[in-house]
């Protein structure tokens, strides 16, 4: 659970006032040392700062407001809660505490200030407050072990920290614990291969935390795990700052009950999962939630795992897992829940040798950019998937969106797949290769509803396979389909009603299906005696020059249905093939000219 959903709520973990304050101290932190209530930057919380935020005249009034203007609970308003959250804070007309500095030399340690003693190349925090580390530790380690409710925050400022046998930075008990990243500083941090593991096998990264951890500031902060994880916090982890390189054996950073990241940019090449949140025992942790800042992930395994739930509504995500779309490895997801995938925006790129975005449960994509290859299927859902917006991009996938329900009401999605393009069945594994006959052979009670949005499909298999029913209500659905006659551009078990929309289908013919007659939009369905080349326009007009379709299918084609507003019952259509169209075209699709006559193939009726 993050920190803001926990700052004026019951928390099951710290439910008495003195975390509360620690709380709201740690908020100070992830402020960059900010302290909380000074409005007017100069330090200190003190009147000027009220006068000053009451002056602004946003209090209450349910306009939004900035720090400046008293957001101090970053909720984005200023109102009461912003002022129980800085005088719990403590620092009303207090000076700010010393810093205690802590200089590594090698295989010694100077400390000046207090807080913080020394043992041969070991340095223990032993209180709350902030602690400036610089120099090198050849063989050593910071070591933070405090009761204090208070936060304690580590500023690395130009550090070289590597231990041959332990965690190099080790939080073993902390309220909350922030690590700094000093500006125009880079920061070295290392373990070693072998460990000297304590109880639960523990701990087993280069930082390793107990507690909440955060990772702030502007520096640069290089984290190599050579035994096993990068960066692991068993409670929470933020990242909200800095420049930060990881290289681990293992999982790349983990948070047990969640990772945050909504800042920093973020490299992490790692032999297990890139970023991962496990914690599997506790309602509603496990969670992963990206909002701002830009990661890069190579991982061996999962890109991004979370038990309970992955969320992204910003920033740049780049993921190439189990070696790529082009690897026969059959395993490593770009992003994987065990439960639920939300995707509120952002722009993501995943390269996978399991699936692109893979989830137990259900998948929401309500905005964002997705650039997804694929080994495997480009979207899978156990349960459901809904897509409400955004742009999808599938350039390589076996399966391109597979679930038992789906769900189009908006957004742009081009997909190109080896066997079929959307796929609704039931269970975890709906079908494999060859396909053959509708529904690949199995009825089942899946759904594929499409609303709106336009799809542009290019598949191998089935264009679009229904174990159950589909209905279109409205939208573009564009399917270049088979040229193989064991699968059709359109697919399905039980019915297909359309009520509204455009439509075009075309591939091959002997499995070819049409919009049921249950539709009240009408529909053309067309079978050719032979086989048509790619690229060869076909042309559908009225007998009064009314233009119904000027097509131009990717793949050799024997059948095309065609679903149009445009279409009324009982008149008669003239069928062209060849020619040319003088407009633009889009996904095979022409627009906006005019149609040079080909071969007249003949005329049909909507009946």
């Amino acid at each position: 659970m993050s920190f803001f959903k926990r700052l004026f709520s019951c928390s099951r973990k710290r439910k008495n006032s003195a975390a509360s304050i620690g709380r709201v101290e740690f908020l100070e932190s992830r402020r960059m040392l900010t302290v909380l209530g000074d409005s007017n930057g100069d330090g200190l919380f003190d009147t000027a700062d009220l006068v000053a935020v009451f002056q602004a005249g946003k209090y209450n009034t349910g306009e939004t407001a900035t720090f400046e203007q008293g957001d101090w609970n970053s909720d984005g308003f200023f109102d009461t809660g912003d002022l129980v959250a800085a005088f719990q804070g403590g620092h009303f007309e207090k000076t700010p505490t010393a810093e205690t500095q802590i200089q590594l030399n090698g295989n010694s340690i100077e400390v000046s200030g207090n807080g913080a003693e020394v043992s041969g190349s070991t340095v223990t925090i032993s209180s709350s407050g902030t602690y400036v580390i610089s120099g090198t530790l050849d063989d050593g380690q910071i070591v933070v072990d405090t009761q204090d409710q208070d936060p304690v925050t580590l500023v690395l400022s130009g550090v070289n920290i590597a231990s041959s046998n332990n965690a190099a930075i080790y939080v073993a008990n902390a309220e909350d614990t922030v690590i700094t990243l000093a500006e125009g500083t880079e920061n070295i941090v290392s373990d070693g291969v072998e460990y000297e593991l304590g109880e639960d096998d523990e701990p087993d990264a280069a930082i390793f935390s107990h507690d909440d951890l955060v990772i702030n500031g502007t520096g640069t902060l290089r984290v190599t795990g050579n035994f096993a994880d990068g960066i692991v916090s068993k409670d929470d982890l933020d990242i909200s700052g800095g420049t930060i390189v990881v290289n681990a054996v293992d999982d790349g950073v983990r948070g047990r009950d969640s990772v945050e990241i909504d800042g920093g940019n973020i490299s992490v090449t790692a032999g297990g999962d890139g970023i991962k949140s496990n914690n599997d025992e506790d309602e509603g942790e496990g969670t992963i939630s990206i909002s701002s800042g830009s990661l890069s992930i190579v991982s061996g395994d999962d890109g991004i795992q979370a038990v309970t739930k992955v969320t992204v509504s910003g920033g740049t995500i780049s993921v190439k897992s189990g070696g790529g779309a082009n690897s026969n490895s059959g395993s490593g997801h770009g992003i994987n829940a065990d439960i639920d995938i939300a995707i509120e925006g952002g722009e993501i790129e995943v390269d996978a040798a399991g699936d692109a975005v893979h989830a137990d449960g259900n998948i929401a994509v309500t905005n964002g950019t997705l650039n997804l290859a694929t080994a495997d299927d480009a979207i899978h859902a156990d349960t459901s998937i809904v897509i409400n917006g955004g742009t999808i991009d599938i350039s390589k996938s076996y399966e391109g969106i597979e679930s038992t329900s789906i769900t189009i009401n908006d957004g742009t999605i081009h997909l190109v797949s080896s066997d079929d393009g959307i796929n609704a069945g039931e269970g975890t594994e709906f079908g494999g290769p060859g396909g053959g006959g509708p529904g690949g052979g199995t009825e089942g009670n899946g759904v594929v509803t499409i609303n709106g949005g336009y799809i542009a499909v290019n598949a191998a298999g089935d264009g679009v396979d229904v174990n159950g029913s589909m209905t279109m209500t409205g939208g573009t659905l564009i399917v270049h389909g088979p040229t193989a006659n064991n699968n059709g551009a359109l697919d399905y078990d039980n019915s297909f009603v359309m009520t509204g929309g455009f439509l075009v289908a075309v591939g091959s013919s002997r499995m070819a299906q049409a919009p049921g007659s249950a539709s009240t939009q009408e529909s053309l369905s067309l079978s050719y005696q032979s086989v048509q080349a790619a690229n060869t326009l076909v042309h559908i007009e009225s007998a009064d020059g009314v233009d119904i379709l000027t097509f131009a299918p990717q793949k050799a084609y024997q059948s095309v249905v065609v679903s149009s507003p445009l279409l009324t019952s009982g008149t008669s259509y003239l069928v062209y093939s060849g020619g040319s169209y003088s407009g633009a075209m889009t996904d095979g699709l022409y627009v906006g000219g005019e149609y040079t006559p080909g071969t007249l193939a003949g005329t049909v009726t909507v009946s």
